[in-house]
């Protein structure tokens, strides 16, 4: 999926003139007079930087008082004043500053700031008509690293060319002095305001490795991490507090995720932490209303609100900012609200507009999703999400749509052709026993999309390339999908996926997509397991170490454990526990509780008071769950020696006194057994890999004791033993696509149609676009007295395999001679086309035609006679 071109890249998008004549104005290189008192500057900046905001206040005054000369006092004096919320003494300091700096562009952008948090917009549109003339009539004024910034800034506001200002400004700063970071910070601060957050990552990775010890610096990195690295930025973030404890930005963004981990008390403390510091800060406001708004108090909401935008009426960022939490947190629908309020505020708000374009084409409503990407894309055509939602809209164009009373699918046109009935059976399946299970009726089609291309599914999903390890997304009565066409090297189950995806559609209609993420998952999770017991995830060795050493995570902290796992294991391990706590609710409490609980939460409960409503409290049912979560990890290998072998510096293990096969040790056996198949000993390996299979027949990961033991089996040519014990592991394993691929093979041997019809089956619920499992389930078809479903595998043959189809063809011709025999002649002639001498396909297009001709009405000797008028 392309992205929108990089800031850095040219463009042949239009510049403004005046701006032209800026950039080459400044290119004249002029040296920027020196600071005096460099060190006592560094120094209070310093107190600035490691959030010692009073200090800095008390320094710069006396140096104000003093009449030291230079903007850089008066400048950290007001951001200090600003960081602490004094708003009316930062601005009497701006304008006696301005007194005596008329000419000062960042103190100038300071008061445009105060002017519009004041809401007093002709003011501060006046500073900005100022510092436009102040740049074109004395540009050689700002020409050190601090004023390019500032005068890039300022033009970004006068809706200069984003490139332009790059390029004439950030870069040129940087050039000038590459001992400040400010430059750095600039570009890469406007690199994520465009969404571009590997241009962001690469420019504070280099500003950190010169500035470690800055906060913005480190705040920055882990904003532009936080979507594709989330341990890292995490770690950038902790830096940054490290460095300082008052650093508003990162205190802000630890409350943006703690709210996305569902850590709602956590994030108002922290919150409280922001208001201690600073007590009109409009983003910890606006945090505060989205938290009331979780906590269904529509009449705090509201006012946390209006305490955010303080006197600015026309401030759309609050609204935006409260709109992009909840859409964050699958409130799509209030999310959309919001941004709705925003674009009152300002119709030309770029980011409202994008984040209204995604909150609508989540929702189902497509028509004004896509009108709005593409006036989003037009008021900023360097924002990466715009221009890769419009480059998704043209591919979705090509896409191929099947629908029923129930479903709109849109897949690519060759798979929809192969697979797509199946996909549509698939669902209807899962509505019936779904929607029935939990009492809903859908009252809208659900909208599938099964996306071939992943960065096409992860723009779709997220706005952005990114995303590889999910396989779908559910945001209601929308669902999207990787195609198995995009996991060409490991493809997972998709009837499985799709299942686990509808389930989401059923409780977040029943909960209107008000819902933690775990008790969403766990439902999904456990409902594929009701489905087939191959489906879902089941108890691991893994699993079952962290379970009985307590590494379980609290029900009621369940969410976090989703969001920055340590491992990819971790994630797979919350949604397990997800599942085993739904489990054990219906196990423990009954179905109607959990149904009880998905009411409650859709008429606003939050979901801690909804389990004590429902359950024996949540103490009780915490305690209950750690019981019911041991239990099932003690019945994984109950007679497995579990304790962890010694081993020798080269990490073989040592021997013990006893002989091998008479451990109980799974890693002992598997080692052993391991040793003698790389001997070529296939006799003697079979004995510890089936006492392997007696211990822990549980075992389906990706060197299990099955696929070692069949191995073994091979090698001697004992077939009927490998067939068993690779059927055995079928069973089990939802994704085993070898061990599917080996057991067609082998029924096909035998010619055991039957089995030969499961494992096609079992091959295309994985990967439904191999033409060997479709030319093997039309023969065990026909040999089964199964038109139709012969018919089926043939037409998707045709579609996989065109240009070799010659058999495919002939075999439709016979199924379809009977009932269509128009279209069995239309398949022959393709035959013979590519194969002329095929002389069964000449027999049975002679027959066809003899059979069409002795069907045609005979001419009748006699005249026909006609009434007369």
């Amino acid at each position: 999926m392309p992205c929108s071109p990089r800031l850095s890249h040219p463009c042949t998008r239009p510049r403004c003139d005046w701006l032209r004549f800026t950039g080459l104005v400044i290119a004249i290189t002029l040296c920027a007079g020196s600071v005096a008192h460099a060190t006592e500057l560094d120094d209070t900046r310093e107190l600035f930087q490691t959030g010692r905001y009073q200090q800095c206040i008390t320094v710069t005054q006396q140096a104000l008082d003093a009449r030291r000369y230079g903007e850089d006092w008066p400048v950290l004096h007001v951001e200090s004043q600003l960081m602490l919320g004094r708003h009316e003494e930062a601005r009497a300091a701006t304008t006696a500053a301005l007194k005596r700096y008329p000419w000062s562009i960042r103190l100038r952008l300071m008061s445009r700031q105060m002017f519009h948090k004041a809401g007093q917009a002709e003011q501060a549109q006046a500073e900005l008509a100022e510092i436009r003339r102040l740049i074109l009539r004395f540009p050689w004024r700002y020409t050190d690293t601090a004023n390019l910034v500032a005068c890039g800034d300022a033009l970004l506001q006068l809706e200069a060319e984003p490139r332009d200002v790059l390029l004439n400004f950030y870069d040129r700063a940087k050039k000038e002095n590459p001992n400040r970071p400010d430059a750095y910070v600039a570009i890469g601060n406007l690199a994520l305001e465009k969404h571009d957050d590997a241009l962001a990552a690469e420019e504070f990775r280099a500003a950190v490795k010169q500035f470690p010890d800055d906060p913005d610096v480190q705040f920055g990195l882990a904003r532009a991490l936080a979507s594709s690295d989330s341990q890292a930025a995490q770690q950038a973030l902790d830096r940054a507090l490290e460095i300082n404890p008052q650093h508003v930005p990162s205190l802000l963004f630890t409350i943006d995720r703690l709210i996305d981990a569902e850590r709602y008390d956590d994030a108002e403390a922290t919150i409280r932490l922001v208001l201690e510091i600073n007590p009109l800060q409009s983003q910890a406001w606006a945090y505060r209303a989205v938290l009331a708004h979780y906590a269904a108090d529509p009449k705090g909401e509201q006012a946390y609100r209006a305490a955010a935008r303080g006197r600015a009426v026309n401030e759309p960022s609050v609204d935006y900012l409260i709109g992009k939490k909840l859409s964050r947190n699958y409130r799509f629908r209030e999310g959309a609200a919001y941004q709705r309020r925003a674009l009152q505020q300002d119709a030309d708000f770029a980011p409202a507009t994008i984040q209204l374009a995604q909150d609508l084409l989540r929702l189902g409503d497509e028509e004004e999703g896509w009108q709005l990407a593409q006036a989003g894309f037009k008021r900023d055509g360097y924002d990466v999400v715009s221009f890769n939602l419009i480059t998704l809209q043209e591919n979705l164009a090509k896409f191929r749509t099947l629908e029923d009373d129930d479903f709109i699918v849109r897949m690519d046109a060759r798979e929809a052709a192969v697979y797509g009935p199946r996909v549509l059976q698939l669902l209807q399946r899962a509505k019936q026993t779904l929607c029935e299970k939990y009492d809903l009726q859908l009252s809208a089609p659900v909208i599938v999309e099964i996306f071939p291309d992943q960065s096409d599914f992860a723009v779709r999903t997220f706005g952005m390339p990114g995303g590889a390890g999910y396989l779908g997304v559910c945001f209601g009565n929308v669902i999207t999908a990787n195609s198995p066409a995009s996991q060409a090297g490991n493809p997972t189950n998709w009837e499985s996926v799709l299942w686990h995806e509808f389930c989401h559609t059923v409780t977040l209609n029943l909960t209107n997509n008000k819902m933690p993420r775990w008790l969403s998952e766990g439902i999904s999770v456990y409902e594929e397991r009701q489905a087939d017991g191959r489906w879902g995830q089941s108890m691991t060795p893994q699993y079952r170490k962290w379970i009985l050493d307590d590494k379980l995570t609290p029900i009621s902290q369940l969410s976090s454990a989703f969001m920055s796992p340590p491992s990819g294991m971790h994630l797979q391990f919350a949604y397990f526990q997800s599942s085993l706590v739904v489990e054990h609710v219906i196990e423990k409490h009954g179905l109607d509780a959990l149904k009880l609980i998905l009411h409650d939460l859709g008429a606003g409960v939050p979901v801690n008071v909804a389990l004590e409503r429902r359950t024996e409290g949540l103490a009780k049912l915490e305690n209950d769950f750690a019981k019911f979560a041991r239990k099932r990890a003690m019945a994984l290998g109950p007679d497995v020696d579990w304790t962890e072998p010694r081993r020798d510096e080269t990490g073989i293990i040592e021997a013990d006194a006893g002989a091998p096969l008479d451990s109980k040790n799974i890693a002992v056996l598997t080692e052993h057994a391991k040793t003698l198949l790389a001997a070529e000993q296939w006799e003697s390996a079979k004995q510890p890999l089936q006492k392997l299979l007696e211990l822990l027949p549980e075992d389906i990961s990706s060197e299990n004791a099955y696929v070692l033991l069949a191995t073994a089996h091979r090698q001697l040519g004992e077939t009927d033993q490998e067939t068993a014990v690779l059927e055995k592991l079928a069973a089990r394993s939802p994704d085993a696509l070898p061990v599917y691929l080996r057991l067609l093979t082998l029924a096909v041997e035998r010619q055991d149609w039957k089995a030969v019809e499961i494992n096609a089956n079992r091959i295309i619920s994985v990967n439904p676009l191999l033409p060997r499992a479709y030319n093997a389930w039309a023969r065990a078809c026909r040999e089964l007295g199964k038109p139709v479903a012969a018919v089926a595998a043939y037409q998707a043959v045709l579609e996989l395999e065109p240009h070799v189809a010659i058999d495919a063809h002939y075999q439709l011709a016979r199924l379809l001679h009977k009932n269509d025999p128009q279209s069995a002649k239309n398949h022959l002639l393709r035959a013979l086309e590519e194969a002329p001498r095929f002389r069964e396909a000449h027999r049975l297009l002679l027959k066809i035609h003899r059979e069409q001709k002795s069907a045609e009405p005979q001419e009748s000797a006699e005249p026909i006679e006609t009434k007369a008028d």
